[in-house]
């Protein structure tokens, strides 16, 4: 679905209070598309539900360069005051990546998280941390450990699987 002005005009002038929320992030979305985020493309929202995105995360280091990457964000009901849910929709082999697709990432951890945090500030952490993975924080012990111990073995590895799950690398 793609969100024009007028979409975003309509949700501001009715129902201040649940709208009024929904409103922010759809004005949020539009600044997200405006500026041009390289790492992060394709962004859509869900019309049955405006409080789910999907985008493609584009990572610049190897080995995640051979690919894309698909991931949800979930806002809850209760956001700002809750922080969003981020799932991995494509494979990706990464020590703070689980099989389901969660995230290890501290900024949306329910102890660190603060309202006033932005999505692009979430967005940009998601994207640093697919860039480098952080091992000592892992979802994923037997990556971690791989990667922390034969870097040249987990590059590999996951350049293989990178490029047989990720999806194709949007055009500039």
């Amino acid at each position: 679905m793609l969100i024009t002005r007028h979409f975003c005009t309509f949700l501001t002038s009715k129902n201040e209070g649940f709208l009024n929320t929904l409103s922010q992030r759809i004005l949020l979305l539009t600044e997200i598309r405006k500026c041009g985020m390289k790492n992060f493309r394709n962004i859509q929202v869900d019309e049955a539900n405006l409080l789910t995105w999907q985008g493609l995360i584009v990572p610049d280091n190897p080995p995640y360069d051979k690919g894309a990457f698909r991931i949800e964000i979930n806002f809850p009901a209760e956001y700002p005051f809750k922080p969003p849910k981020i799932t991995f929709k494509t494979k990706i082999y990464h020590p703070n990546i689980d099989e389901k697709g969660q995230v290890c990432l501290p900024v949306i951890s329910a102890e660190n998280w603060k309202p006033a945090t932005k999505t692009d500030q979430v967005i940009q952490s998601l994207i640093a941390l697919v860039n480098d993975p952080q091992p000592e924080h892992p979802l994923r012990a037997d990556l971690a450990e791989e990667y922390s111990k034969d870097r040249k073995k987990f590059c590999k590895n996951a350049e293989e699987f990178t490029k047989k799950y990720g999806e194709k690398r949007p055009v500039d």
